[in-house]
């Protein structure tokens, strides 16, 4: 085993005081975070180990959000035991079938499964919101402005960021102000499990939602439509669009703010894996920059976004983006 899969070693004591002690402990996944997860089995019972180790990382606002997701009548993994000094919590195991994997491999309907995934966001944005900080114009600056803090020196830029921040500073002006709603920031393909033999909401059990931010209800769609992992169909996304307009009747400005929050999101994810490669060395990275590329320049040709195109024709060429990052021979 790999040693940055080895369980921590207060793992086994965790697993015996919640009850499955001697249970073997496989390795799972990592992500980009700190975060590691391992599989318990014991007989004919399963969990997901999840470490979160501190001082990198806190469970506690997963723990937070997954409560209230749960109460709210959405599948997020029970929690079956905690221990919040070693950053240690036990979860319900939703078991092997990803959305990913399943719509790529035609196991599943690939329109209906993103049509249940949009009904549920329409469904999440009826309720109130968690207690959760708000995604705020400081917050949405900060992020945006990763790309010109490790994308464009990657690149060998040298850029406007007064001009780059007012830009964008105009642009937000014209989210609509759609009543805010639990956003959880990661929601796509690779964070949905499909549980079978349940239907409705109950059949999508959601994962990596503890940065979840009170926010405008486009912004997980985009996350779900503009998915940095899987090309995501432009026939798709307009349906699916169109789906959400069914359901939830936002206001007439939305599809203005979808845009923006694309563009915010794709600007955000291309500084943050150019980081992940740079900073973490983590290069698989660097495959997803052409995709998000291409789903940030779609969002700059709506009008919406006109001066932040403006910007970005001026200050990154066209032959400096995309695929331009390549991990050295």
């Amino acid at each position: 085993m790999a040693a940055e899969m080895t369980p921590p070693a207060a793992a086994p004591a965790f697993l015996a005081r919640a009850g499955w002690g001697n249970a073997p402990i496989e390795p799972l996944a990592g992500d980009a975070s700190f975060r590691r997860y391992f599989r318990v089995i014991d007989g004919d019972r399963r969990a997901i180990l999840m470490d979160a180790p501190p001082p990198h990382e806190d469970p506690r606002p997963f723990l937070s959000i997954a409560r209230h997701l749960c109460a709210q009548g959405f599948a997020a993994p029970a929690i079956l035991a905690e221990d919040l000094s070693e950053g240690l919590v036990l979860l319900e195991d939703f078991g092997d079938d990803r959305m990913r994997e399943m719509v790529d491999a035609g196991q599943v309907d690939e329109t209906a499964t993103y049509a249940a995934t949009v009904a549920l966001l329409a469904e999440l944005h009826r309720h109130p919101p968690a207690t959760v900080p708000l995604y705020s114009r400081a917050e949405l600056h900060r992020e945006v402005g990763l790309l010109i803090e490790w994308y464009c020196p990657a690149v060998g830029l040298t850029v406007d960021k007064d001009s780059y921040c007012k830009a964008w500073d105009t642009v937000f002006d014209r989210i609509d102000d759609a009543p805010p709603v639990t956003v959880l920031r990661d929601y796509h393909a690779e964070n949905i499990m499909l549980r079978a033999g349940l239907s409705g909401h109950a059949h999508l059990g959601l994962l990596d939602f503890q940065d979840a931010l009170v926010g405008h209800p486009a912004y997980d769609l985009v996350s779900m439509l503009q998915d940095a992992r899987r090309d995501v169909s432009l026939d798709i996304e307009t349906k699916m669009l169109v789906e959400y307009q069914r359901l939830a009747h936002p206001g007439p400005a939305f599809l203005d703010s979808y845009a923006i929050l694309g563009g915010q999101r794709n600007a955000k994810i291309v500084g943050i894996f150019t980081r992940l490669w740079q900073r973490d060395g983590k290069s698989r990275y660097l495959d997803f920059l052409p995709r998000v590329w291409n789903y940030l320049e779609r969002d700059l040709a709506h009008p919406a976004l006109a001066e932040v195109q403006t910007w970005f024709d001026t200050n990154i060429p066209a032959d400096k983006r995309g695929s331009y990052l390549k991990e050295p021979a």
